[in-house]
């Protein structure tokens, strides 16, 4: 019997580099590769990793010590320390190309003891603790990136995970058990990580068996849906993830005919979700009123409006359309996500259903790099997108939209807000978000429910779905388990009969 486990996606792996790394592939791939500081357990509470206790926060909330193991080796046998976890913290901070993750909080990373780190921050930040899970701070060799301390590594990664990489190529990785790891060993052989052109072609090797598992962010969602019943029949096994990847539409806010805050609103009217989550996934894609996920929000907040044509057709005539005047505007959707086309071909037909007299979307599918390039040049009126956070804490979903520097009155010159393509902030809003990561408890989900309601109401972003993380196994494979933060725990999958 084959003892190795291959598990099969979508997605070419151009990177290995944890201050590179952003796509839900690569950050997969490191899970096994590599460990955090500390992780959510699949309840959401603070665990230690590689940190030995819960981080030590001084009384003013500048200085937060980090207690290390010392039984923690590298790949390449190297000892993991304080000084090792203070070069890849430091090397993060000086070329990451995601260093707006941590929003200048850190001011400086020091050294107490080897087995001590200490952070000192610029600002108080009661989300730096979910920060502490990312998998872009997981710690790298110091003796591995000696000549990559200013530069990228690309196609090798040695770090501290269950299973070390022995070979790599952009469409396939290979994984083998790390004989002198720390925790708890992989309950497989090793991993062989595939990657294949299409949905159709992901399908078709998981259904005849070719490959062992397949992840969901993979395929299209009629052989999802396909998926899914077939391990309803027991004919796969199906595991689940938290929730934590949203679907969401940005509005240009800047300029017409969007700068026209009515008109946003009645695009926000003008959306059923419900029927789109029925249409697009087959109700596996559940609609969503918040930009923060329920899983980390810690509950179901509805702040964007449910689907009111009435009320959409009142603001679009309070600004002279549908008395014998159409508003049109282009909706941009990645031409290669297939639920991107579906979603916009729904939706389209029901503003044609609903308000035809009043409104027109024209559909523009687009490649997702090209919109990536041009979303923070103002290139699109109204643009379909996505977002994971990229650490478990309601800052990682809101600052990478609403975060603005340079404002001038409800416009966003410099920030986060620019670059994601709305443009929109309003007085005030920067403060509120910088004040709630001061904040614990009840004063802080306050502040941050009173974001999102400001938010809803300035409608430059429409939440529509929120996506649950799915994978699937042969029957002769245990159920793919998940982590607190969505990724599969690859060193859990087994062989039944093992």
């Amino acid at each position: 019997m084959n003892q190795r486990i291959t598990v099969a996606s979508a997605g070419r792996i151009t990177s290995l580099d944890p201050a590179q790394a952003n796509t839900v592939s690569t950050l997969q791939l490191l899970s096994a590769l590599g460990d955090p500081l500390y992780e959510l357990d699949r309840h959401g509470k603070l665990q230690p990793r590689l940190a030995s206790q819960l981080p030590e926060i001084s009384p003013d909330g500048l200085t937060v010590t980090i207690p290390l193991r010392q039984d923690v080796l590298f790949h390449d046998g190297s000892r993991f320390d304080a000084e090792a976890m203070a070069f890849s913290l430091r090397r993060f901070l000086r070329i990451g190309t995601l260093s707006f993750v941590v929003g200048g909080r850190i001011a400086a990373v020091k050294v107490a003891a080897p087995d001590r780190l200490q952070l000192k921050l610029s600002r108080r930040s009661t989300s730096l603790e979910g920060l502490l899970t990312s998998l872009n701070l997981t710690p790298i060799s110091p003796t591995a990136y000696a000549e990559h301390n200013d530069q990228f590594l690309h196609d090798r990664f040695v770090g501290t995970g269950p299973y070390r990489l022995t070979n790599f190529s952009e469409n396939q990785q290979r994984l083998e058990p790390f004989a002198k790891y720390w925790g708890k060993p992989p309950q497989n052989n090793g991993l062989d990580l595939i990657t294949l052109s299409n949905s159709t072609a992901l399908y078709g090797a998981l259904k005849s068996g070719e490959v062992d598992v397949l992840l969901s962010s993979s395929i299209d969602e009629d052989q999802r849906h396909a998926l899914h019943l077939m391990a309803q029949r027991g004919v796969l096994n199906e595991g689940t993830g938290p929730a934590s990847s949203i679907g969401y539409l940005t509005l240009l806010s800047n300029a017409k005919p969007l700068q026209n805050l009515p008109l946003r609103r009645a695009l926000s009217f003008s959306l059923d979700r419900n029927q789109i989550s029925t249409r697009v996934s087959y109700g596996l894609r559940r609609p969503l009123r918040s930009l923060v996920p329920p899983s980390i929000s810690g509950g179901h907040q509805s702040f964007w409006p449910e689907h009111n044509p009435k009320a959409a057709r009142q603001l679009l005539r309070s600004q002279g359309y549908c008395d014998g005047t159409t508003l049109t505007i282009p909706l941009t959707f990645r031409s290669n996500i297939p639920a991107d086309k579906l979603f916009a071909l729904t939706w389209q037909a029901q503003v044609q259903r609903d308000l035809s007299d009043c409104l027109v979307l024209e559909l523009d599918g687009v490649e997702s790099t090209t919109v990536y390039n041009q979303l923070g040049k103002g290139a699109f009126k109204l643009v379909m997108l996505d977002w994971r956070g990229t650490y478990p804490d309601p800052e990682a979903y809101l600052m990478p939209l609403l975060s603005c520097t340079h404002a001038k009155g409800d416009s966003c010159e410099e920030g986060e807000a620019a670059i994601s393509g709305s443009f929109w902030t309003t007085p005030g809003l920067e403060k509120a978000l910088r004040q709630s990561d001061e904040l614990r408890g009840q004063p802080r989900r306050k502040l941050l429910r009173s974001i999102e309601a400001i938010t809803a109401a300035g409608a430059a972003y429409i939440p529509v779905w929120l996506e649950t993380p799915r994978a699937w196994a042969q029957t002769d494979l245990s159920v793919p388990s998940f982590d607190g933060s969505g990724r599969v725990l690859f060193s859990e999958l087994r062989r039944q009969s093992e």
